[in-house]
């Protein structure tokens, strides 16, 4: 039995309509779903249509992927997501943490993300939403010290962290994993054509196995979602889905 929750991000079929994206969830045995900014869910009247879809089909929606960049200081954009994810009722708002390495930012640039992100978890709180830093390179939350650094320093409860594979860097994911569990909201896992996961697979089958075996060692309570699929086909979606059962 799975010690945390399955699901999918919506922009792993960019091309295809909310409906057919909740169709295939619901094939899969999927749980929940983050819905996308960019390609399927950029208004409230989106939202609801989502909502409603998934309502009826028995799934919940966890997040909204949104693209906003901590930093911005656009408090009417950010009203705005933070209203589209409420009509949802999703738990959390995916962001982006700056645009730059933690290495690359600046003093004066650093106190701008602290700020608007104090903002924006003020504004969220409102609605009942977390507010989670996507696990990317080419934003402040590229290494461990500088989430956690980021996140003691914002003292804010509802913002947290994703979680994914860094490639090649196994005894780091692990680290990650270790010294972020309590602020993990949700993980996302690739199963792709990309360049790096087919390197990635090449060298190691059992990488993404043996992080999803420490997460449920760890008793993860979260949504591990599949953020891309193969050639993003439905048919290659279901047995990825298969994969992540096993666990």
């Amino acid at each position: 039995m799975n010690s945390f929750r399955l699901g999918l991000t919506s922009t792993t079929f960019k091309k295809k309509s909310i409906g057919e994206i909740v169709d295939i969830a619901k094939r899969a045995n999927a749980e929940y779903i983050e819905w996308g900014e960019r390609f399927h869910v950029n208004s409230v009247e989106d939202a609801e249509k989502a909502k409603a879809l998934c309502d009826k089909a028995g799934i919940k929606i966890c997040s909204y992927g949104s693209y906003y960049a901590v930093g911005s200081a656009d408090k009417e954009k950010w009203a705005h997501i933070c209203r589209v994810a409420s009509a949802m009722a999703a738990d959390s708002i995916r962001v982006w943490l700056g645009k730059k390495n933690s290495e690359d930012t600046s003093a004066q640039e650093y106190a701008q993300l602290l700020a608007d992100a104090e903002s924006m978890c003020e504004e969220a709180a409102k609605y009942g939403l977390d507010v989670c830093a996507e696990c990317h390179d080419n934003t402040f939350n590229n290494n461990t010290d500088a989430i956690l650094k980021f996140t003691k320093e914002l003292g804010r409860e509802n913002f947290r962290t994703y979680f994914q594979s860094r490639y090649f860097r196994f005894a780091y994911d692990l680290d990650r994993i270790d010294r972020t569990y309590d602020i993990i909201e949700n993980v996302h896992v690739s199963y792709s054509e990309v360049t790096r996961e087919q390197r990635f697979r090449k060298k190691d089958k059992k990488y993404l196995d043996a992080l999803l075996v420490k997460l449920k060692e760890k008793n993860f309570g979260g949504i591990v979602m599949i953020e891309f699929t193969r050639f993003a086909s439905a048919r290659q979606f279901l047995k990825d889905m298969k994969k992540l059962k096993r666990y």
